[in-house]
């Protein structure tokens, strides 16, 4: 029984995977469970966000806000993943990308644009980084992405009707309710006398906020096997970008942890560059880009977890070695 438990928690993200897609595929096969889906999916759209805010609400309870600055890791990766950006634009400008070559690309592009992940916090929290120069990272990224976004996507589908400023306010409100509105809910439980009976028992919660959100992986996990499953395109066109989005997601996980190591912050680095706000990305990329290009941040969200599977375990790996 212990080994067994040992298990679900070495491999709760891939085991969380797993469960979303399975659950999906039985909802979309049974016709009987299929009316069920179709009466709980407006709860189950729900349960996302507020799932999400849950668990950053509990994360940045756990922050210590005197030490939220930007380092110089930080700066290194920004200029990284935008030399990242120029190299992409730049392939589809000069080979004329057009047809399937174009959305491998712009699917990848999506993948390296898109702001950090919220959840990075939690899994860099997992495998003992710093929590506040990840948290402050996660600001910074999504702010960028407000800028990047705006300012490329034109030049990638010139009948992409975007403007700067409408897209800046948008994406800056939606950082807000996502980052800022928990983050200021964390600060005024962690210093306001009459919410310390809450705030303690938080603390000693240590694993709730990693539990809630691999509750979240499961939906986001059947929502992108719908999305895969519902592509207008042939099978080897979707293998191509599942293909292209586990290469961008190895390179930006193994040229950031390249980057931290030199400020010895391997793990927030890693994590900064690697793990992505899949979620948003597939909104902005069906919303202004070509639909099929949704798919390469739908796969990526999966091989994402994935690593951070095989990250978590050997953290505890080395963990139990040294007890």
């Amino acid at each position: 029984m212990n080994k067994f438990l040992a298990f679900l928690k070495a491999w709760t993200l891939p085991i969380a995977i797993t469960i979303g897609i399975i659950v999906y595929l039985l909802f979309a096969n049974i016709p009987m469970l299929g009316h069920i889906g179709s009466s709980l999916e407006p709860m189950v759209k729900l349960s996302m966000p507020v799932l999400m805010f849950l668990v950053l609400y509990i994360t940045f309870c756990k922050v210590d806000y005197r030490k939220l600055r930007i380092m110089r890791w930080h700066i290194y990766i920004i200029f990284m993943q935008m030399a990242f950006m120029v190299l992409l634009l730049g392939a589809i400008y000069i080979f004329h990308a057009k047809g399937t070559f174009f959305v491998l690309l712009e699917a990848t592009f999506i993948c390296a644009i898109c702001p950090c992940a919220t959840a990075a916090a939690v899994v860099t929290n997992k495998l003992g980084g710093s929590l506040e120069e990840m948290t402050t990272f996660t600001f910074l990224s999504n702010f960028l992405s407000a800028i990047f976004i705006p300012t490329t996507f034109p030049l990638l589908e010139p009948s992409a009707h975007i403007y700067f400023w409408a897209s800046f306010i948008s994406i800056c409100y939606k950082v807000s309710l996502v980052l800022v509105v928990p983050m200021l809910l964390g600060y005024i439980t962690k210093h306001t006398s009459l919410l310390q009976p809450l705030y303690r028992w938080i603390l000693l919660q240590k694993n709730i906020g990693f539990y809630l959100w691999c509750t979240v992986l499961m939906v986001v996990s059947g929502v992108t096997m719908r999305n895969i499953l519902h592509a207008n395109t042939t099978g080897m066109v979707l293998l191509l970008i599942a293909l292209f989005s586990l290469f961008i997601c190895i390179l930006q996980f193994g040229l950031g942890r390249f980057v931290g190591k030199h400020f010895y912050h391997t793990v927030e680095a890693g994590q900064a560059t690697g793990q992505k706000n899949t979620t948003f990305a597939i909104w902005i990329a069906s919303t202004y880009l070509n639909p099929l290009s949704s798919v390469g941040p739908g796969c990526y969200v999966l091989w994402q977890n994935i690593i951070n599977s095989l990250q978590l375990w050997q953290y505890d790996r080395v963990n139990k070695r040294k007890n």
